[in-house]
């Protein structure tokens, strides 16, 4: 099975802390040269410096809003010109909770510019890089609400749907070139983000967050939380050369708390 990633460069959204920097942890084991992106330079040069100690590749990162689309995309070029961009790993942190029909009209625009508007600025400042190579991976870390709408998570549910339809769309264009469209859904994972639910989960139903955990976790055949890594084992696999035929398909990572096919 050729797993090899060295010489390819891997850009990963959100590469700082979590299910980002897991990923960006497994892609460097492969072989890959890394740059991570986020906000915080502090935590970026961090896990880089963590990331240098695990090999001789060269990693790096950028520091930029994903919000700001014209300061995301310039970054973005940038990198590519000085080292071609073959893997990208959209990855960013899910709308606040809350139901559908309450939420404002500016919070669905929010998230649709921080997630789908986001991604397409990336996607289009590294396509010319993947289509010269002949090689790009596209792995997009979205939700299982793609599968099954999760309550209480209105906005995310609705943006997530159009991320996944978006990358299925691409996948049928750009698998052509040689370039891989494919999503991770993530089960109940141990980061921040899962602190977020279960915390807006205890507010909204006064019940003690450990109360709120074991009804979770009730719902996991396996009966645990997932740890980043394995997260991450998935998202590195799909950037390999042996995950090649594998395009525009939305891989749940849940435990088996998915119940739909």
């Amino acid at each position: 099975m050729d797993l090899d990633l060295s010489g390819k460069h891997a850009l990963v959204c959100g590469g700082s802390q979590g299910i980002g920097r897991a990923a960006a942890i497994e892609l460097a084991m492969l072989g890959a040269d890394v740059t991570l992106l986020s906000r915080s330079e502090d935590s970026l040069k961090e896990a880089v410096a963590m990331l240098q100690k695990k090999g001789s590749q060269q990693h790096d990162f950028i520091a930029v809003d994903m919000s700001d689309h014209a300061a995301l995309r310039t970054k973005i070029e940038g990198a590519a010109k000085s080292r071609l961009i073959h893997i990208v790993v959209n990855n960013t942190g899910g709308p606040p909770g809350g139901q559908a029909n309450s939420a404002k009209v500016e919070e669905y625009i929010s998230a649709f510019q921080q997630h789908l508007i986001a991604n397409q600025t990336i996607v289009q400042a590294v396509l010319p890089g993947m289509r010269e190579a002949g090689y790009g991976r596209i792995v997009n870390v979205i939700s299982t609400s793609v599968k099954e709408p999760i309550k209480n998570l209105g906005v995310s549910n609705t943006i997530r749907g159009a991320v996944a339809s978006w990358s299925k769309t691409l996948a049928g264009e750009l698998g052509q070139f040689g370039i891989t469209v494919n999503n991770v859904l993530p089960g109940y994972t141990k980061t921040q983000r899962l602190e977020q639910i279960l915390g807006d989960r205890a507010r909204a139903t006064k019940q003690d967050e450990s109360a709120i955990e074991k009804t979770m976790l009730a719902s996991v055949p396996l009966g645990r939380f997932a740890d980043a890594s394995e997260i991450g084992a998935v998202i590195a696999f799909l950037a390999t050369p042996a995950a090649g035929y594998i395009n525009g398909v939305n891989i749940p990572v849940d435990g088996g708390r998915t119940l739909s096919l």
